[in-house]
């Protein structure tokens, strides 16, 4: 079969820094290529220059569309063969729409360009594939606007706007990550359909080896710009021929995994391997929520009604111990979360946090606990003053709590997180996605906090930053006492890290104990249906 896409020796360099050194593949109509690797891989590169999207990139090589060459395409050309031809799905969601505009104007807009329909067929396209990705009340959500969206829900939005032209070939850049496990899989069985009914082609960038090797027929492992494996998915995964494959997936989280557990200040050399740690049984929880609610506006004006975002949360969290909080985007983790720092002020219910009640303390009656209290946020790219370096965004909360040596700690941090120190005085932008989220980590971890609000802490790492900074965490609880409050979509990486877990369905906690008995005993239809679509690696042998 003739391919769809064909690659000759693509390189991609920025200044002196070859990104993509020379790599070559097909793909062809139908069939899904998956490009695993660390950070900083090249992986995002490749896939960018795909659709020849770099900006102040030397791109060369071939990259054929249907036997166009993309490189040496005229600017008229490649208007119509992006979007048309080959689209892309981003890896920062919420960065890829416009703010000031509705999401399914956003759509529509895209799909007028490329079709010449009216306004009225292309809102209704907009909305038929809203709902096609899992939107939930598609027309009166693509009235809405990005910030209005959960963070999965964007890029769901993102990944309709893709799919409303039925391209040939679909470029994905970790597509899934924000995406709860139930949605993943409608999503990927959704991409799976595509391929089959229309014959689309799909690259799929992801850190995630579960996700692709559900989904992708071959996989392409990339390090430092380069390919060291290219096979079938099945072969790669089963029985990895380099050295680089086997470790990676050595770190991969999986459900069956034992609980990630440290005993000394000494960081764990494998992750995984160590044991021991539990937190203490009896003592005084550092944190107690009560009945905790928080309600949001909704609806047109002259018909707006209350709808609860958390309705009724109660849970503890004890010095030292690290509790999950699982369950489908827009359950209400995320705003539990905010509740718990009090970036967002409870409808009704108590918060308290080392014996006191914060609950409707002031910014300045909360300022001696924020040392204590800190959070590390989902979109690392949001969190991050663009117009700060990297080493000022960590050194200035040490700054403000009058710590000497702030840019000393700093470097530390970047250090311990796996962020080269040398790099201080770099801005967020010079940053993968995954190396801007351990910046945010850092950051918190300063002021040396009892509690850290983990909000989607990992989502975006590739499997070792990931195991990295799992590690780290658990050796961050036996050095300074330290306790979690883990949100995640990452049923495996709950397991992996946390003690207990609490699973959220429509803003109510409805199923809660310890991490081991929930996961191999649940109790409630809801959690066992997490569970069950949790993608897994059934093709990988236990010993690689």
């Amino acid at each position: 079969m003739t391919p769809v896409l064909s690659v000759r020796d693509l390189r991609v360099r920025f200044g002196d820094r070859e990104a993509v050194g020379g790599v070559s593949f097909d793909l062809e109509p139908g069939r899904a290529l998956g490009v695993v690797g660390e950070s900083g891989s090249g992986k995002s590169s490749l896939a960018l220059a795909l659709a020849r999207l770099h900006v102040g990139a030397d791109v060369t090589g071939s990259v054929l569309l249907d036997g166009t060459d993309v490189l040496a395409a005229s600017g008229a050309d490649l208007r119509r063969l992006r979007g048309g031809r080959i689209a892309m799905v981003f890896q920062d969601p919420l960065s890829s729409l416009d703010p000031y505009l509705r999401v399914g104007d956003q759509i529509a807009e895209v799909y007028r360009v490329h079709t010449g329909a009216s306004r009225r067929a292309a809102a209704a396209k907009a909305v038929e594939v809203l709902d096609r990705v899992g939107i939930p009340d598609a027309p009166r959500r693509a009235r809405a606007h990005p910030h209005e969206f959960s963070g999965g829900m964007v890029q769901r939005a993102l990944i309709a706007m893709a799919l409303a032209l039925e391209p040939r070939v679909l470029v994905a850049d970790e597509p899934t990550t924000a995406l709860d496990v139930t949605v993943q899989a409608r999503l990927l069985a959704l991409l799976d359909e595509l391929r089959t009914d229309t014959g689309m082609a799909l690259l799929l960038v992801s850190h995630d080896f579960g996700v692709v090797a559900e989904t992708a027929d071959d996989v392409l492992v990339m390090r430092d710009g380069v390919a060291v494996e290219h096979g079938p998915v099945d072969g790669v995964l089963r029985t990895p021929s380099a050295r680089y494959t086997r470790e990676l997936l050595r770190s991969v989280p999986r459900l069956d995994a034992p609980r990630l557990r440290v005993t000394s200040p000494a960081r764990p050399e494998a992750p995984g391997a160590t044991e021991g740690h539990e937190p203490p049984r009896g003592r005084e929880p550092l944190l107690r929520v009560t009945d905790l609610r928080r309600d949001f506006v909704s609806g047109p004006p002259l018909r707006r009604r209350a709808v609860p975002a958390v309705d009724g949360v109660s849970l503890e969290v004890a010095p030292g111990e690290a509790l999950g909080v699982v369950g489908e985007s827009g359950s209400g983790k995320t705003t539990l979360a905010r509740l718990v720092v009090r970036l967002l002020a409870p409808s009704s219910g108590r918060i308290e946090f080392a014996g006191r009640d914060v609950t409707r303390l002031s910014a300045r009656d909360l300022r001696p606990s924020r040392r204590d209290l800190q959070m590390v946020f989902q979109d690392p790219l949001a969190s991050l003053n663009p117009r700060r370096t990297v080493g000022d965004s960590i050194a200035d909360p040490l700054r403000v709590l009058g710590e000497p040596g702030a840019e000393r700690t700093a470097r530390d941090l970047m250090d311990r997180v796996g962020l080269d120190p040398g790099r201080y005085d770099a801005y967020p932008h010079e940053f993968s996605g995954g190396q801007r989220q351990r910046v945010g980590i850092a950051r918190a971890l300063g002021p040396g906090p009892r509690l850290l609000v983990c909000d989607e802490p990992v989502t975006s790492l590739d499997v070792s930053t990931q195991a990295q900074i799992l590690a780290l965490l658990a050796e961050l609880r036996a050095e300074r006492d330290l306790a979690l409050l883990f949100v995640s979509h990452d049923l495996a990486v709950v397991r992996r890290v946390c003690d207990r877990v609490a699973v959220m369905r429509a803003g109510r906690v409805v199923e809660t104990g310890d991490v081991d008995t929930v996961y191999d005993h649940p109790e409630d239809g809801y959690t066992r249906e997490l569970l069950a679509a949790v993608p897994r690696l059934v093709a990988l042998d236990p010993v690689v």
